[in-house]
């Protein structure tokens, strides 16, 4: 199986998996301690670095040098590694909504999400404001988006202009609470301005392939 960032460690080979392991422990070693913590030779060991900073999971860095003789070369893992550990942000949102939702209502769980929205809308805003166009503003807001994970992109037609977003960062969570998408549509209309007029033509939680937004002037 190929060495990769999208899966976990179990993903990369036996020493390649035990390396990575490692160096999540520590926060830099050299190939020589490798060797002897594995039992494997400096060429082996350097073989398989090698083959993880080429797939960008570890990168080296050389210490100063002091004295004679090479100065040593340090191993650390790089920020792409994160995606090899386990990551539970997704289930500790629904957790979280749940927990709200059970303990406080459903009232508090809408607070909750309006005051999430009320957040978005000020720093969007700050954004927005000065774009010349309506379409520049969907350009604006689609990089803003981006940002955030949601891959999106503004698409401009002759009458209208359509926000499309290819991924859905929020998705576990909006399974949980449809309100945090009623307040994203909601986001779209205040931080766009009242002359448009936006409509979700296609959602992902429908069974649609992704979200996307109509974008008119009134």
């Amino acid at each position: 199986m190929s060495d990769r960032a999208d899966g976990t460690t179990h993903d990369l080979s036996g020493a390649k998996r035990r390396i990575v392991e490692r160096l999540k422990r520590a926060d830099t070693v050299t190939a020589p301690e490798l060797a002897a913590e594995f039992g494997l030779t400096d060429t082996a060991i350097r073989q398989h670095l090698e083959a993880l900073e080429a797939a960008q999971l570890v990168q080296r860095t050389t210490a100063a040098h002091s004295g004679r003789g090479r100065p040593p070369t340090h191993w650390s893992l790089t920020p792409a590694a994160s995606a090899l550990f386990a990551d539970r942000h997704a289930d500790l949102s629904v957790e979280l909504l749940t927990s709200i939702r059970t303990a406080l209502g459903d009232e508090a769980l809408d607070k909750v999400v309006r005051t999430r929205a009320e957040r978005q809308l000020a720093s969007y805003q700050g954004v927005l404001d000065g774009a010349a166009t309506i379409t520049e503003k969907v350009q604006r807001l689609a990089t803003l988006r981006s940002a955030e994970g949601y891959l999106a992109e503004a698409v401009a037609a002759d009458d209208h202009v359509e926000l499309v977003e290819h991924h859905c960062p929020i998705q576990n969570a909006a399974d949980h609470c449809g309100g945090l998408c009623s307040a994203e549509l909601d986001l779209f209309q205040k931080a766009l301005g009242p002359e448009v007029h936006v409509a979700r033509e296609q959602h992902l939680l429908d069974g649609g392939q992704r979200c996307a937004y109509r974008i008119t002037l009134r």
